[in-house]
């Protein structure tokens, strides 16, 4: 359904002011027409049917959007993702029950909105519960009516009276409002632009990567002390080696319990096995180096 109604003749993407000024022309239906789309609609699943009921409540997705402005996001976007609400909602919609399309639409075009505005508001995912959610579409229309326009003016009084009034922590509003004063930068922003190239913020991360040197010193290393072990092996016997290798260097251990068994032994001399075999190989290795 949705995937068939993507393409609606006007498309926000295309020139926002001629989008505004082309659904206009669409009829309000009144609230006999709107009953029967929605019924025949429930019945066939006609998309011709759909888009008779959708494009009369294109404006009341703008009407949404309006309200969202403040976010700093596109206009166009938050259309189109309030536009897929609709959708949805015709999808659900049951016209048997006594209420208005609009009424019904009104909820999934708001959860549309306010899902793309979480999403791209910032790379950490913020609003993850119901009541965080309510607090980051109300803070800011909170700090409006009390006229809060800096993080100053947040007193003790006034963060508990919003946490109180918005069922969060005043902790969580402290948060939320030190979120939503700044967006994610880029590490590509120019802080110092006297050089050539410009100074970026990328320029003040530590690579913590090895260089070559470090590099090649730990491959030196590394090589040595393999030498080291390969030749030290030649001091223990073949069982030996293998008790050691099932129990220490494998990448799934063996259990004193599993090798007992295989050799017959009581766990306590796999055990001793095992001990002596390392202290052979330590020694053998201290001598070599």
């Amino acid at each position: 359904m949705t995937e068939t109604l993507i393409g609606l003749e006007f498309s926000p993407e295309v020139n926002l002011t001629r989008y505004l000024q082309s659904i206009r022309k669409f009829p309000i239906l009144d609230n006999d027409e709107e009953y029967q789309l929605a019924k025949a609609y429930k019945k066939s699943h006609d998309p011709r049917i759909a888009y008779k009921l959708i494009t009369p409540h294109l404006r009341l997705v703008v009407k949404v959007v309006s309200k969202y402005k403040g976010y700093g996001l596109p206009l166009s976007e938050m259309i189109s993702e309030g536009n897929i609400g609709l959708m949805y909602a015709v999808e659900k919609f049951d016209p048997d029950k006594g209420f208005r399309f609009s009424t019904y639409a009104l909820w999934w075009i708001k959860a549309a909105i306010q899902k793309y505005i979480l999403n791209s508001w910032s790379l950490v995912k913020i609003g993850t519960t119901a009541a965080q959610k309510k607090l980051f579409f109300n803070l800011r229309k909170v700090k409006n009516r009390l006229r809060l326009m800096e993080d100053k003016e947040m007193s003790e009084s006034i963060l508990h009276d919003i946490a109180q009034s918005l069922d969060v922590s005043v902790q969580e509003v402290t948060d939320m409002n030190n979120r939503m004063s700044s967006h994610d930068g880029s590490l590509n922003t120019i802080v110092d632009s006297s050089s050539d190239k410009g100074t970026e913020w990328m320029d003040f991360i530590a690579d913590k990567k090895p260089n070559q040197e470090e590099q090649f010193s730990y491959s030196e290393t590394y090589q040595y002390r393999k030498r080291l072990f390969t030749k030290a092996l030649a001091c223990l016997n073949e069982r030996e080696k293998d008790i050691l290798f099932k129990r220490r260097l494998s990448e799934k251990a063996l259990t004193l319990d599993d090798l007992s068994q295989a050799y017959k032994i009581s766990k306590e001399r796999v055990r001793q096995i095992e001990l002596n075999s390392i202290r052979k190989l330590q020694k053998a290795i201290c001598e070599m180096s």
